[in-house]
């Protein structure tokens, strides 16, 4: 199986409630409660391991309540290579309700400096100079001190490294990563829309914008298109994904997921159509329940067979791939 680097720069302490409904201004008694060791990077190493992969695992993480942290790396297997810093990593609150709306209350994050993420860039040097990587994944939102410019540069030394470089952000800092050209991105439609300058209001409109950010140098450039499910463009063309009807309950994680099995579909050498309908699928999975997805699911291959993929027309992306 392949290594791969997994950097969460703002990881989190996630505190899930699940509710039947969310009232304010009483008391709520939720059916179920969970504290995780979270953040965007952490949730698709903890696929990739439990897919079989070598992972390392790695950002800023506060020292005075690294030990939940900790005792998770252990228990899923992955290499702890964080750097440590002053203070305690943020608690976010994630209230889920059963009819699938999630509130969500995510603290600020603790604050970096220039020489942490000097440290954090010769931890991945190190990392890399122990075994060679096959993806290095950085994923997440910025800490506190970690300025737009810092992140370019950070991405821009990764990228350096020659290792397919994933960047699974938002925002500003997604706009940051497009421009470094990384090997994926996976912008939604009102940030994709917001890169290319238009509107997209039409199915063409979103596999033209995403197609686009292929001819941006974004190899796996892929779109979160909502309803329509997921639009990923590459080498091969134009592909879609809707993922089969499920009982949502909780959606947080599912993004992950899916950035998770694209990987390990990817580097497992699977076709194309096959590797985006297992992240589809394992993605669905994952909103059924608080955490990421399981293959180990009872009705997982049946997940599977209700993912429709469909290879896109060549007029599509004709004269451009």
């Amino acid at each position: 199986m392949a290594r791969v680097i997994c950097i969460t720069l703002n990881p989190a302490l996630d505190l899930a409630f699940e509710l039947e409904e969310l009232a304010l201004g009483t008391v709520n008694r939720p059916k179920h409660a969970q504290l995780e060791a979270a953040g965007k990077g952490v949730n698709v190493a903890r696929v990739l391991a439990a897919l079989g992969h070598d992972v390392v695992v790695s950002g800023f993480l506060g020292r005075d309540n690294d030990g939940p942290f900790q005792l998770a790396f252990k228990h899923m297997g992955v290499t702890d290579a964080f750097v440590r810093v002053s203070g305690e990593t943020r608690i976010n609150a994630k209230l889920a309700e059963k009819s699938g709306r999630v509130t969500d209350i995510n603290g600020p994050g603790i604050g970096v400096d220039t020489a942490q993420v000097a440290s954090l860039l010769d931890t991945i040097e190190q990392q890399l100079n122990d075994a060679p990587a096959d993806a290095i994944l950085v994923a997440g939102s910025l800490p506190p001190g970690l300025s737009l410019p810092a992140f370019s540069e950070l991405l821009t030394h990764l990228k350096a490294t020659g290792v397919p470089l994933w960047v699974d952000t938002s925002g500003e800092a997604l706009l940051r990563a497009i421009e470094i050209a990384p090997e994926a991105v996976k912008p939604n439609e009102l940030e994709l829309a917001d890169w290319a300058g238009s509107t997209l209001e039409s199915h063409d409109s979103r596999v033209n914008a995403t197609t686009r950010l292929y001819q941006a140098g974004i190899k796996q450039a892929l779109l979160s298109a909502g309803a329509e499910g997921v639009i990923w463009v590459n080498t091969c063309g134009a592909w879609q994904a809707t993922p089969p009807s499920v009982q949502a309950v909780n959606t947080v994680g599912a993004g992950d997921t899916f950035v998770a099995g694209m990987l390990h579909g990817l580097l497992s050498q699977q076709d194309k159509e096959e590797t985006l309908r297992f992240a589809t699928a394992l993605s669905a999975e994952s909103v059924r329940h608080v955490g990421v997805g399981t293959t180990q699911a009872d009705d997982f291959s049946l997940l599977l067979q209700r993912t429709r993929v469909q290879h896109l027309h060549a007029s599509h992306t004709e004269g451009t791939l």
